[in-house]
């Protein structure tokens, strides 16, 4: 143990090792998609937290740790950002230093059984409020939370249904604490033991009593991806030609990709007679994105456009929550140099307002989003909660072709299927585009980066109500409760100490005439 303490002494080496144990959690996130993972990937950066000297040093460790975990999740936004995505990552790691300082709190020496216990649910719930401050919009949204990483396994997504990725994020890290017991500290590995023991009853518990979707009908849905084409008219014609090749497969709806047109319909009447005609041919209607300046408004929208056999039928959906540096500059007078050193957005993209429920027909309604929105867990349950019957994100990950980047967000819809209890339809324009059934279930094969192709997908449709639709994100809300508990908590002992402290000795008294070091001068 002498030789690790010494070299940990350094906080240079210290600090290289909490960066490389936060990026760990890398591996259970698609493309590797490891994961069983996720469920020790935090063992290494607790056990270097919980050794820290002073809570000062692991809250360093927490804050390195961070910037490690962001910028190896986000890896490929590097040829975007560039240098930036480093800077990004040092300012937002600091979310994770309160987070390393409770894992010294509660973890380290030989901790006794209450406080393994109380490690067990203040570190996830800690972990949780490090999430739910990240997912804002502002700061780069929901994209690798670690409750994600669990999107194929069946288990956690039926939990996924009772209290969304937020459950699956606080059960993996309430795992990482028991198994960082279990390495480090031999006189407490009962209460770890009994805390793992615990936490399997309690999601096998949910697991058995969480609803499953009743499945109340079928859906045939065609999904369009051109591929890697320059240009949007040459775009368009070959999403035309796909589209010709889905008439008479008897489809309730088209989805075409993001960006799939570049022009504003109502502006080019004959683009959009162009798109009816293949709803006539097909059957069908058609939704496609457009990415334009639209007529009448400033500005740049990415919209989810509806197109029947008659033409454009009025339903609109516009993007409400753009992607920092890609779609828009936070504090563009500020951080405008961004575009200089990367791929940032030249112009800022206009947001919608609302979300909206389209009815396409055959008693089908569908709630649209664009790209990143399918990385927010609210924006799904609020079409369920809405009446959407099917949920649908229309997707372009062609600028990270050939990064981690398009499995990764293809992923995500399952998650959100299983929560809402909603098929979803991810439709990209060059890949990954997948779809899953209602309880997060992947149906039919993806379509890879390598695919121009259409596909049709027999999506089962469901009814009611799934907790986390119900319920919201209460993992969350109950989160910092515990927190809110644990202030109080330590706040009352800071005050115990304080009153039973006894107060210095008072200094010698000084006089006019007296010197407290030689009397009677």
């Amino acid at each position: 143990m002498k030789l690790p303490d010494r070299w940990l002494a350094s906080p240079w080496r210290r600090g290289l090792l909490a960066a490389s144990s936060g990026a760990l959690p890398m591996f259970a996130f698609p493309a590797p998609s490891l994961w069983w993972f996720a469920y020790v990937a935090l063992v290494p950066w607790m056990l270097l937290a919980r050794s820290a000297p002073t809570g000062r040093r692991a809250a360093y460790d927490g804050w390195l740790g961070g910037f490690g975990f962001l910028v190896a999740v986000h890896h490929w936004l590097l040829p975007s950002l560039h240098v930036f995505i480093f800077v990004i990552a040092a300012l937002m790691g600091v979310l994770w230093a309160p987070w390393g300082w409770l894992v010294r709190r509660f973890l380290a020496g030989a901790p006794s059984a209450g406080r393994v216990a109380a490690a067990l649910v203040v570190l996830p719930s800690g972990w949780l409020m490090v999430e739910l401050v990240r997912s804002w919009q502002g700061l780069g949204g929901p994209w690798g939370l670690l409750g994600s990483s669990q999107w194929q396994v069946e288990p956690a997504l039926r939990l996924a249904s009772v209290g969304g990725v937020w459950l699956l994020s606080f059960l993996v890290v309430a795992v990482n604490v028991a198994v960082t017991v279990l390495v480090a500290v031999r006189r407490s590995r009962v209460p770890a033991v009994a805390g793992l023991a615990a936490t399997v009853a309690v999601t096998s518990a949910a697991w058995v009593w969480s609803p499953r979707p009743d499945v109340v009908g079928q859906a045939r849905i065609g999904v369009v991806q051109p591929g890697v084409i320059v240009g949007p008219e040459q775009r368009f014609a070959r999403e035309e030609v796909l589209t010709r090749g889905l008439a008479g497969r008897d489809l309730d709806l088209i989805v075409w990709g993001e960006s799939s047109v570049g022009y504003d319909l109502t502006h080019r009447p004959d683009l959009a007679g162009r798109v009816a005609a293949l709803s006539r041919e097909t059957g069908s209607d058609i939704l496609v994105n457009v990415d334009a300046r639209r007529a009448g408004h400033p500005g740049i929208y990415k919209s989810s456009v509806l197109v029947g056999p008659q033409g454009l039928t009025g339903d609109r959906y516009d993007k409400m929550r753009l992607v920092p540096f890609g779609e828009y500059i936070p504090f563009r007078p500020l951080l405008g140099w961004a575009t200089s050193v990367g791929k940032a957005a030249g112009e800022d993209r206009m947001r919608g307002t609302k979300q909206v429920v389209m009815d396409v027909g055959h008693g089908l309604k569908v709630g649209p989003m664009v790209c990143f929105e399918s990385a927010f867990p609210d924006m799904s349950r609020n079409l369920a909660r809405a009446g959407a019957d099917l949920l649908v994100a229309q997707s372009s990950t062609s600028t990270f072709q050939h990064s981690w980047a398009p499995e990764q967000h293809a992923s995500l819809a399952a998650l959100r299927a299983a929560e809402t209890g909603r098929p979803m339809v991810h439709a990209t324009l060059t890949g990954v585009s997948a779809v899953y059934g209602p309880s997060g279930e992947r149906i039919g094969s993806w379509l890879g980066t390598s695919a121009s192709s259409a596909a049709v997908y027999q999506v089962p449709l469901a009814d009611g109500v799934t907790p986390y639709a119900r319920f919201g994100a209460w993992p969350v809300h109950a989160s910092v409760l515990v927190l809110i508990a644990l202030g109080a908590v330590e706040g009352g002992r800071a005050l115990r100490l304080r009153r039973t402290t006894p107060p210095p000795p008072a200094p010698p008294a000084h006089t006019v005439r007296e010197s407290p070091v030689r009397h009677g001068r």
